[in-house]
């Protein structure tokens, strides 16, 4: 996984600021969970955070950019923000905030009974 770990670090430390959190490997980089969803990551140098489709265009209108799942398909409500938008720690918060906010007031997932082994394996 190739992303940017001085910014995961401060994701990190922002986070837990907030809420309680676990760290996924996703999307070829680095995802953060919050009540079962994810809330934000890293992706490279940027940064994942996930606004909502309420949010997205709000989002790109303060300088983010829509993500792109295998170069193929946009994923309304999941955007990229630049390293150099969240360069300041304040920046960063005001990104991160929004994401636990909307993973929070979501229902936790339920989670999904392990799979069986196959016959013969």
């Amino acid at each position: 996984m190739v992303y940017d770990r001085q910014l995961a670090d401060r994701v990190r430390a922002t986070l837990a600021e907030h809420t309680d959190f676990d760290e996924k490997a996703m999307f070829g980089g680095l995802a953060f969970m919050v009540n079962t969803h994810m809330a934000c990551g890293m992706v490279r140098d940027d940064l994942l955070v996930r606004v909502g489709a309420d949010g997205h265009d709000d989002a790109l209108s303060r300088g983010a950019t829509q993500m792109v799942f295998s170069g193929q398909r946009p994923m309304r409500g999941m955007v990229l923000v630049p390293a150099a938008l969240v360069a300041d720690d304040e920046a960063l918060d005001r990104w991160v905030t929004a994401a636990v906010e909307l993973a929070r007031s979501q229902p936790a997932k339920v989670p999904k009974p392990p799979r069986k082994p196959r016959a013969g394996s």
